[in-house]
C-alpha cells in the first residue's frame, strides 16, 4: 500500500517481461484465533478519511471518492513502519483493507455494492484489526513472504534483502532478471509477486548463484 517508485539505482538492470511466477507455498499450520490487537494508537483520522469516503461513495462521485481516499494512503504511508513496529498483525489487517478499498475504487468503472463493500471492510477493520489466525507464514523457494497473518512483506524490503546478500558480487542473469521483475512488480504495488520474484532471486543466491 503506497504510492511507490523505487529508485532504479537499487538494482541497476532493464526491467524486463514477465510471466506470472508459480508459487509453490509452503504454509504453517493454522493456529487458534489470534487475541485482541496491540492498540497502535489514535486511528481516529483514518476513520474519518474513510468515513468521508464512503458518503462520496454513496453518492456515486467515484472519482471525488478515490481523491480522498489518496490521502488515508497517504497518510497511512507516513506511519506505516509506526505502526508496522507496534503490532505487525493489525497493521496488515489494516494494510490488505485498505488495498482492497484502493483497488475497487481505482478500476476504470467502479463498482458501487464492491466500493461500498471494501469501505465498509476498512472501517471494520480500523475499529477491530484483530486477523482470523496466527501462522500462516508463506514461502517461495524456502524463503518467507509473508508474516504470520498471511500478509505480504514490503516488497522493498525484499528487494532490499536480495542487494545486501548479493553485496559486491557480480548477480548472474537470471538474478537480474529477478531483480528488475521484482522492481517492476514493487512500483506496481503488487507485493505478492514482487516478493516471489525476491525470494527466487534469495534463493539462488543462498546457493551460491553469485561470484
Amino acid at each position: 500500500m503506497r504510492n511507490l517508485l523505487l529508485s532504479a539505482a537499487l538494482i541497476a538492470v532493464p526491467v524486463a517481461s514477465f510471466s506470472m511466477v508459480e508459487m509453490a507455498m509452503s504454509t504453517g499450520a493454522p493456529g487458534a484465533s489470534a487475541p485482541q490487537a496491540a492498540s497502535l494508537g489514535d486511528m481516529s483520522p483514518y476513520e474519518t478519511i474513510v468515513s468521508d469516503t464512503q458518503s462520496l461513495a454513496k453518492k456515486g462521485e467515484f472519482t471525488a471518492a478515490e481523491k480522498r481516499i489518496t490521502d488515508l494512503e497517504t497518510l497511512w504511508d507516513k506511519n506505516a513502519a509506526k505502526l508496522r513496529k507496534a503490532d505487525p498483525s493489525a497493521w496488515g489487517v489494516i494494510d490488505g483493507a485498505a488495498d482492497k478499498a484502493f483497488a475497487a475504487l481505482r478500476t476504470k468503472s467502479p463498482n458501487a455494492k464492491s466500493v461500498m463493500q471494501s469501505l465498509d471492510g476498512l472501517q471494520t477493520a480500523l475499529a477491530d484489526p484483530v486477523p482470523s489466525e496466527v501462522g500462516a507464514v508463506q514461502k517461495v523457494a524456502g524463503i518467507a513472504v509473508t508474516d504470520k497473518t498471511g500478509h505480504a512483506l514490503p516488497c522493498e524490503a525484499m528487494i532490499g534483502q536480495v542487494r545486501d546478500t548479493l553485496g559486491s558480487k557480480t548477480a548472474p542473469q537470471a538474478v537480474s532478471d529477478l531483480q528488475a521483475k521484482a522492481l517492476e512488480r514493487c512500483n506496481a504495488d503488487d507485493d505478492t509477486r514482487a516478493d516471489a520474484f525476491s525470494a527466487q532471486a534469495l534463493a539462488m543466491l543462498n546457493n551460491g548463484g553469485a561470484s
